[in-house]
């Protein structure tokens, strides 16, 4: 678009970056020891957490895409956010106090102690994986927005925003994460208002007809509502939705271990419902943002230049229709998203690099090498996201935007159905859980494979034996696939003693109701 903002909008955009960098340098006197430089000094309140939660969720990915989204279509990808507060109203209760019992830093120290050495492996390169993949994602979508507001090149700000991101990972671990997470995440909220606002009450319809028209022209609507697994339907979002609320709060680092930095279960608990609570509403802002720009530039209330995109409009929108300063502010909230989702994304791959991987094949380091190890480990994710950004930005970003949904279906490789496995089942082992993983990839190399298009044709075209359902039903059907497979796979194979805290009969235990309850009673 190549639109030029107004300087005093360019400080602003400065000033929120140096001020990340001073959050980092602020906090960076205080991490003396891998714990407190991974989970925190005990003294963060469930409040701080909880938003924290909320803006690592909330990344740039939902800033542009969901705008673009709803321009597009309508609200169907929100029904996946809709489903996170359903899913985890009833079982936070039982897997925050489960990590906080079972594991010291790493989630998938949980998956070892239930089914050994390769599981805790296994998920643990597919968070790598899944992560790794996302970090360049957010990072490119960020820095593309704001080059096509300044017309600047994309790299210029794919660098400067990655040397601002590792300075505050790598100087003031999880405890600057954390705090500046806080102020992000309001950022986000007034950046997603204030647009909110001038779309509703500066048109001269007036906010009412700008509401009735979203509805009328179907943007603010769920469906298709058929029950269908061949598209993208209702239903699909249901289901995939139920199963991502599992895997974000029951299997991924970057939740499980804001779990470990509160004083008590209970603040841990409070922290994990404030996130969801917070996120659904933020998410649906956004998406009301893409309805209201369909209307606005649909209705005669302005005119997209021929040509544009889906994930343009917003970009353009703020470029020239907010007043000056206002343009500042909302890009600084843009900002905001992928530095709280980038920032929190590195600490945690470095607490897993460091406890999964050095410390297994360095089991004599110091408290000293771990920390020293994390800090390289922060510093070093934070150049290969930089290079997968730089690869799309030379890529020019083709079907960048869909690229987190497909990656996270395919890297997911059924972690939820092996978490799932191991807490509601005593009777499944490790022999049954290695059958199940097996079967699982299989299953999708194949439905990767005939779904997968490389300049429009199948890499493996089956004809009718194609895999038949959309795309997100891949990861759904490999968490069911480890969970079946793998129970009943166990039941060909000697039954062995479990201990019961890994499982959720610890947590109903008749003869030990406190046995569950964490390592700091409420």
């Amino acid at each position: 678009m190549g639109n030029s903002i107004h300087w005093i909008d360019i400080v602003i955009v400065i000033a929120s970056v140096v001020f990340t960098i001073g959050v980092g340098i602020y906090f960076a006197n205080r991490q003396k020891s891998s714990k407190h430089y991974f989970a925190g000094s005990g003294n963060i309140p469930a409040w701080a957490i909880g938003i924290s939660i909320f803006a690592t969720l909330i990344s740039s990915v939902t800033f542009l895409a969901y705008p673009a989204a709803a321009y597009k279509s309508n609200w169907i990808l929100l029904v996946q956010g809709l489903m996170v507060p359903i899913v985890l109203i009833g079982v936070i209760w039982i897997i925050v106090p489960l990590f906080r019992k079972v594991i010291r830093l790493s989630t998938y120290e949980y998956f070892e102690r239930r089914f050994g050495v390769f599981a805790r492996m296994y998920s643990s390169v597919a968070f790598i994986l899944t992560h790794f993949s996302k970090m360049g994602t957010v990072l490119y979508l960020v820095s593309l927005a704001i080059a096509s507001l300044t017309g600047l090149p994309v790299t210029t700000f794919i660098i400067l925003l990655s040397i601002a991101i590792i300075l505050l990972t790598l100087l003031g671990g999880i405890e600057a994460v954390i705090w500046m997470d806080v102020i992000q995440g309001f950022l986000l909220i007034g950046g997603g208002l204030l647009c909110v606002g001038i779309l509703l009450f500066g048109s001269p319809n007036g906010a009412g007809y700008m509401l009735t028209e979203a509805v009328s022209m179907k943007k603010i609507d769920f469906g298709p509502y058929n029950f269908s697994l061949a598209q993208l339907t209702f239903w699909v979002m249901v289901i995939n939705g139920a199963f991502y609320a599992l895997q974000k709060y029951g299997t991924d680092q970057t939740i499980v271990q804001r779990y470990l930095t509160a004083k008590t279960d209970k603040d841990a608990k409070k922290a994990a419902y404030i996130g969801v609570l917070t996120s659904v509403p933020v998410w649906a802002l956004f998406m009301l943002i893409g309805a209201l720009l369909f209307v606005f530039y649909n209705t005669g209330g302005a005119v997209l230049p021929e040509g544009m995109k889906a994930d343009q409009v917003f970009p353009y929108f703020i470029g020239t229709q907010l007043p000056v300063g206002a343009v500042g502010l909302v890009l600084s909230a843009l900002v905001a998203a992928a530095i709280s989702s980038l920032d929190s994304d590195m600490n945690c791959l470095a607490a897993i690099g460091v406890e999964d991987f050095y410390q297994r094949f360095k089991p004599n380091c110091t408290d000293k090498q771990r920390l020293n190890m994390g800090r390289w480990l922060v510093f070093l994710s934070g150049v290969a996201m930089t290079g997968v950004a730089l690869l799309y930005a030379a890529w020019d970003g083709e079907g960048v935007l869909g690229v987190v949904f497909e990656l996270y279906a395919i890297f997911s490789a059924g972690i939820v159905g092996i978490f799932l496995l191991g807490l509601l089942s005593r009777r499944a082992n490790w022999q049954g859980l290695y059958i199940g993983i097996g079967v699982c990839i299989a299953f999708t190399t194949y439905a990767v494979l005939t779904t997968t298009d490389i300049n429009d044709k199948l890499i493996l075209d089956l004809g009718k034996y194609n895999f038949p359902h959309h795309k997100y039903m891949l990861g759904v059907y490999s968490h069911l696939i480890v969970l079946i497979v793998g129970y009943i796979a166990s039941l060909f194979f000697k039954s062995e003693k479990v201990n019961e805290e890994l499982t959720i009969y610890g947590y109903f235990g008749k003869n030990n109701p406190d046995s569950y309850r964490g390592k700091n009673k409420e």
